[in-house]
C-alpha cells in the first residue's frame, strides 16, 4: 500500500512522458509501463478472483484495454489508479460472466448492530498480514471481493457500490459480515496452530 502511494505521487511526475509515448503507440514505453504496474495489477485482480491464471488473464486484458483507451485517460488522477480501476472492473465483470453472483437480495440482509460488531472486531484487530491473506482465501467470494476492494484497494463504500452494482447499504452490511467472518477464520486458524 505504501509502495502504491509512493508510485501514485511519482506516477504523475515521472510517468507522464511514458504515458504520452504510449499514446503514440510506442512499444518500448508500453513495456516500461507494463513492467512498472504488472505486479500490482495482478495482485489487485488476484485478491478479487482468488485464482492465479484468471488474475493473470484479466491483468493482461486490462493492459491491452488501457493502451487502446489511453485517449480517455485525462491525467486528473494517477495513471496507476486509472489502470487499477480497469483491472478491478474487469475482474468483477469476469465474475459476473461466470455467473458467480455478487448480488445479495435486500430482503435477505438483516441489519447488524454496529456497536457489537465493532467491539468484537476491535478486540482482535491485530492480525498478521499473512493471516489476513490466508483468511481471505477461505472467505466466500462476495465477502472476499468487498473486503479486498475496501481494505486492500482503498475504495470507499460508495465506490464499491458503483463497481459491484450493490446498494450502499448492502455493501456496508456485506463488509461488516465479511470482517466478522474473516476474524472467525483467523481465530480458528490461530487455534489450530501449535503453542510454542
Amino acid at each position: 500500500m505504501i509502495f502504491m502511494m509512493k508510485l501514485n505521487i511519482a506516477d504523475k511526475i515521472k510517468h507522464a512522458d511514458l504515458v504520452e509515448a504510449c499514446r503514440m503507440h510506442d512499444r518500448q514505453a508500453q513495456e516500461k509501463i507494463y513492467d512498472l504496474y504488472c505486479k500490482a495489477m495482478y495482485n489487485a485482480s488476484f485478491r478479487i478472483l482468488n485464482h492465479s491464471a484468471e488474475a493473470e488473464d484479466i491483468m493482461q486484458e486490462s493492459f491491452i484495454e488501457a493502451f487502446e483507451k489511453l485517449n480517455t485517460f485525462r491525467g486528473e488522477g494517477s495513471f496507476g489508479s486509472w489502470l487499477k480501476r480497469i483491472v478491478i472492473n474487469n475482474s468483477i465483470n469476469f465474475l459476473r460472466r461466470k455467473k458467480e453472483t455478487l448480488r445479495l437480495e435486500d430482503e435477505q440482509i438483516e441489519m447488524i448492530d454496529r456497536a457489537q460488531e465493532e467491539n468484537e472486531y476491535s478486540e482482535n484487530l491485530f492480525c498478521r498480514l499473512e493471516e489476513v491473506r490466508k483468511g481471505l482465501e477461505e472467505l466466500p467470494e462476495n465477502y472476499r471481493v468487498i473486503i479486498s476492494l475496501h481494505l486492500l484497494e482503498g475504495y470507499d463504500y460508495e465506490e464499491i457500490s458503483e463497481i459491484t452494482g450493490l446498494s450502499n447499504g448492502n455493501v456496508r452490511t456485506t463488509f461488516s459480515r465479511a470482517k466478522q467472518k474473516l476474524l472467525q477464520v483467523i481465530m480458528k486458524s490461530r487455534d489450530k496452530q501449535p503453542v510454542s
